[in-house]
């Protein structure tokens, strides 16, 4: 959980909105908003859905506390009717969605909040600053545990981002896949396995190699991994053995071209006896280039900058839009921007295989029922209060399912068609 308040992490446009409609009377009026994705980023072939546990707990949080409220009124963002609905602002109102881990595509509902305008327009800001970037970086990290084909990653984006962010990042690469994240922060609040060895700089506070490495193995033991490019990669290897014997977990390499440097690598390992111990590289890889060392002899991947940044794709491009009053589906028209008006209902259509071939969504209805149909929908909150939601581990091991069910062209890194196509069913 963040120790943010999240209340002021919001536009000021959305309390425009709010002093307005409580001063015309429309405030309270019953309003469903949807999050969603016109189109994926280029090149993607689904999206992946997270950050939803994050945004409970910040929706749970989200109060304006006096010296806030005080603010709003002194700088006139606010009126006093409305600094005063801000004072007593709790959300009462009903949130359902998609759960973590889940794939999404173009118009795929992933997120439904229910309740009076005011009170749900209030948390838009906060709903798509959390969904957008933990998607997005979600999404680049499957792609980089399918590359791996099997191979550990480790998430260590932490310099490459703002430190909140790196937290989220961190959270949002673990559940789609990785095994370990650098930051400290993440293991604490989340529970995620950390690692870490040590940096060029320790060898380089050293007179030479061999006392640094020595240093790292008095204290850490064999069960640890040495950074042998500082100076001349074989000469590293060779300086880590003789150090600390055959037992070596492992070595890292952060630069060169890792496929030869890999290769040769594990030829001199294997040589010189080490024949268990691990080559883990790092430095600049996305998923392009963790497909590129598949066929190399590589045990673990680095992965930083790319991972934070969604690999390209640094936001999910979600919108938060009005979709019914009053239980009244409302449409946008604009050019290039329309919406599709009525709550949504969402399922999966899947073979008897389990491979999933198709989403379909209905406005103002339920979708009809098919054997293998799954439903994509679930209560997060209800009158105001949270339910129960699945732990990280059960939402990582949802996606590794999702990804195991869409066909297997969905995984290509190339550009294509979405995984599986979305038939949208209008109201009426």
């Amino acid at each position: 959980m963040s120790h943010l308040r999240p209340a002021l992490l919001t536009d000021h446009y959305e309390l425009t909105m709010v002093s307005a409609a409580l001063r015309d009377g429309t405030a309270d009026r019953r309003c469903t908003f949807e999050v969603f994705s016109r189109r994926l980023p280029a090149g993607r072939r689904y999206g992946v859905v997270a950050g939803t546990g994050r945004l409970i707990d910040l929706v749970r949080e989200f109060r304006f506390a006096p010296e806030e409220v005080e603010f709003l009124l002194r700088t006139g963002v606010v009126d006093e009717p409305a600094a005063r609905w801000l004072a007593d602002y709790r959300f009462t109102g009903d949130i359902d969605g998609y759960a973590e881990g889940e794939l999404f595509f173009p118009g795929s509902p992933i997120l439904t909040i229910s309740g009076g305008f005011a009170e749900c327009v209030v948390l838009e800001t906060l709903v798509l600053s959390v969904l957008n970037h933990d998607c997005a970086v979600a999404a680049a990290a499957a792609r980089m545990v399918t590359a791996a084909r099997g191979r550990a990653l480790i998430e260590m984006g932490s310099r490459r981002a703002h430190e909140e962010a790196a937290v989220a990042a961190a959270r949002a690469a673990y559940l789609a896949g990785f095994r370990f994240t650098s930051n400290l922060s993440a293991g604490q609040r989340y529970g995620i396995p950390t690692a870490g060895t040590a940096a060029h700089a320790f060898t380089l506070l050293h007179d030479d190699e061999r006392t640094a490495f020595a240093s790292q193995v008095a204290t850490l033991g064999r069960d640890t991994t040495l950074l042998v490019d500082t100076y001349d990669i074989s000469q590293g290897i060779r300086t880590a053995i003789e150090v600390a014997g055959p037992q070596l977990r492992a070595v890292r390499i952060d630069s060169g071209d890792l496929a030869v440097i890999a290769q040769q690598s594990r030829e001199l390992l294997d040589s010189l006896g080490a024949t268990e111990t691990k080559i883990i590289v790092s430095g600049d890889l996305d998923e392009y280039a963790i497909a590129a060392l598949a066929a190399e002899p590589v045990d673990m991947y680095g992965a930083g900058t790319a991972v934070v940044t969604g690999s390209g794709a640094p936001t999910a491009s979600l919108v938060y839009k009005l979709v019914e009053v009053d239980g009244r589906p409302v449409v946008k028209r604009s050019e290039n921007k329309g919406t599709i008006g009525g709550r949504k209902v969402a399922v999966r259509r899947h073979k008897p295989t389990g491979t999933a071939t198709e989403e379909v969504i209905v406005s103002q209805g339920v979708p009809d029922r098919q054997a293998n149909d799954r439903l994509l929908q679930h209560s997060y909150v209800v009158d105001g209060e949270p339910v129960d939601l699945p732990g990280i581990e059960q939402s990582r091991e949802h996606l590794r399912q999702c990804l195991i069910s869409i066909p297997w062209e969905g995984l290509k890194l190339s550009a294509g068609d979405p995984a599986i196509p979305v038939t949208v069913v209008p109201a009426g």
